[in-house]
């Protein structure tokens, strides 16, 4: 647990259940979103998982954006992390439905094509949010010149 979530000189466990209570709203929030990507596009069995992929590569970027903005603009609120990053994008990735898909991959026979979606899946993970975070701080570095 982040120290910085806790408060000063009072009850470790009361302190954390306005913690548990923005994440645990954060993440209805961002299972929400992900349910409704899901039914927008979803992906028929048997196929390549792209509405997956595609939400994991979207809360990657988001995740760069967000760190970059709560860590070297915004001051925020010690409830703005758990609730939004932890929470709403914890939601709304979904790195178990893509550990499941690999299983799926692999138990159907078509190892090459899982272990291709798990290695696709790692390279646009970390390129979102290297790519986020280096577009945020160029679009706000210019701004404050």
């Amino acid at each position: 647990m982040d120290p910085d979530l806790l408060p000063r000189g009072g009850d470790a466990a009361q302190g954390l259940t306005p913690v548990v209570a923005v994440v645990a709203l954060g993440g209805a929030v961002g299972a929400a979103a992900r349910y409704g990507a899901a039914l927008l596009w979803p992906t028929a069995p048997g196929s390549f998982p792209w509405t997956t992929l595609l939400v994991n590569a979207a809360g990657c970027a988001v995740i760069g954006v967000f760190m970059v903005v709560v860590t070297d603009v915004w001051a925020a609120h010690r409830l703005v992390r758990p609730f939004f990053g932890t929470g709403v994008l914890g939601g709304f990735t979904t790195f178990s439905t893509y550990a499941v898909d690999i299983q799926k991959f692999l138990s159907d026979g078509q190892a090459g094509t899982g272990l291709a979606y798990m290695a696709l899946t790692l390279l646009v993970a970390l390129v979102m949010v290297w790519s986020a975070v280096w577009a945020t701080r160029r679009v706000l570095g210019e701004r404050t010149r």
